[in-house]
């Protein structure tokens, strides 16, 4: 039998106890979650929040908001109140590489600037979100605030070195998500909070390091968005803290 601490969210449907968030809805894995929620999952309210432009979709409501910002993480934290409970958040951003920076192979590239942002953007920032989005939800019904980390930032599984700033990044992401979880869950029991490393998706940030992913391997970000809901539906509250690969397989931090 399943007790009432260890109901997931696959038993009691979300999208009945609040609305759902998407942090980066501009971005291939964000774009195709709010589409997928919004097609699949019932919610009443889908706030699709991303950095650059309001997100095209009917029927869902966009915002702004910049990670590096905190002031706009708080307004935007502020409207999605107005709403009312929260029961979905994921926060589906990361920076690997862009035209100011590329993952350091070796020590000799290290560099201040780009090691903090991209502790910034992977780490503080989601924290941040977090920091607005964990109180919003209701504290006796299913809730799940997902993070998207990455393999590489598991301690355990680094065989290979180099990526410093992402691999750190991520790392601490991976620890922000289980502190916050045992915070979280002394006022919300029913509360899910994780970390979700989605694989290998074909979009802009992973498109220079594709050459050695096999086909079957290779997501497209519609696959990932399937694959993170579906790991999200099956959490339960002991799973809170933890990070989880796309296929729901626990993975060592």
């Amino acid at each position: 039998m399943v007790t009432q601490s260890e109901t997931s969210p696959s038993d009691q449907t979300l999208s009945q106890f609040g609305s759902a968030v998407v942090i980066g809805a501009s971005g291939g894995i964000g774009g195709a979650l709010v589409d997928a929620l919004k097609a699949q999952y019932g919610f009443k309210t889908i706030y699709a929040v991303s950095r650059n432009s309001p997100c095209p979709v009917p029927s869902v409501t966009s915002l702004a908001m910049d990670l590096t910002l905190p002031d706009t993480i708080a307004e935007a934290a502020r409207t999605i109140a107005l709403g009312g409970p929260v029961s979905l958040a994921i926060v589906a951003t990361g920076l690997l590489q862009d035209e100011l920076q590329s993952p350091e192979k070796t020590m000799r590239a290290l560099d201040q600037d780009a090691m903090a942002r991209a502790f910034a953007i992977n780490a503080i920032g989601p924290a941040l979100v977090a920091k607005h989005l964990l109180p919003l939800m209701a504290r006796n019904t299913s809730s799940v605030f997902a993070a998207l980390s990455a393999r590489v930032g598991s301690i355990s599984d680094n065989r290979s070195g180099g990526w410093y700033s992402y691999r750190a990044s991520k790392a601490a992401l991976n620890m922000l998500i289980q502190t916050l979880s045992l915070e979280h869950t002394r006022k919300h029991p029913l509360g899910v909070c994780v970390a979700i490393h989605p694989g290998t998706v074909d979009t802009r940030l992973s498109k220079p390091f594709q050459s050695g992913v096999t086909a079957d391997r290779l997501f497209s970000p519609e696959q990932s968005a399937a694959h993170i809901l579906k790991t999200i539906h099956g959490l339960k509250p002991s799973d809170s803290g933890g990070l989880f690969a796309w296929d729901g397989q626990r993975l060592a931090p």
